[in-house]
């Protein structure tokens, strides 16, 4: 926090009241304050409104880190998953090793994410119509792209930065295969 400008400590500030330390991802992204912000702006509203349950959310966040690579941040929130979140491991596990989800509501979710992903945006409508069959609604498919949007922040960041693992999660580190 000492390094950066006045502009980056207030967001550092603000990460830190939001989350009680500064992860090493936030130290790195903060060399881009309106990055940093923008991302925490859109985590916060993500997690405060989104109209997922926290395990629904971080499965979200899991898929869409594992699809991105992104070692820090499957780590990360396979910890949430498992210590905040009460996301079964054997589903967190499953999304790690790229294994079957046998919740039939989550095992959608975790589908359709992968398909926006993977589709950047542009799911075919029997897509979407499975996803809405599934209990979700219109307003779950657009935060899935809110949750897509912050964490290709956060994953990209990382991976251009090789952010190293913080102590805290270091007991779910995941390695890509």
């Amino acid at each position: 926090m000492e390094n950066a400008d006045a502009r980056g400590r207030a967001v550092l500030e603000k990460a830190k009241a939001q989350v009680g330390f500064i992860p090493n991802m936030y130290s790195r992204m903060v060399n881009s304050p309106g990055l940093l912000e923008s991302y925490l702006d859109g985590y916060t509203a993500f997690r405060q409104e989104s109209g997922f349950s926290p395990a629904e959310q971080e499965l979200i966040f899991l898929v869409i880190s594992r699809q991105n690579g992104c070692e820090y941040c499957v780590s990360a929130h396979s910890t949430l998953a498992d210590m905040k979140a009460g996301l079964d491991p054997a589903v967190t596990d499953a999304i790690r090793d790229g294994g079957r989800i046998e919740d039939p509501k989550l095992a959608a979710l975790a589908k359709f994410t992968a398909t926006m992903f993977d589709t950047r945006g542009l799911p075919s409508r029997a897509a979407v119509e499975e996803f809405l069959a599934a209990g979700y609604s219109e307003r779950h498919v657009l935060e899935i792209v809110l949750a897509l949007s912050i964490k290709t922040l956060s994953n990209y960041a990382n991976h251009l930065f090789h952010t190293p693992l913080d102590d805290m999660f270091a007991g779910r580190a995941w390695q890509q295969k």
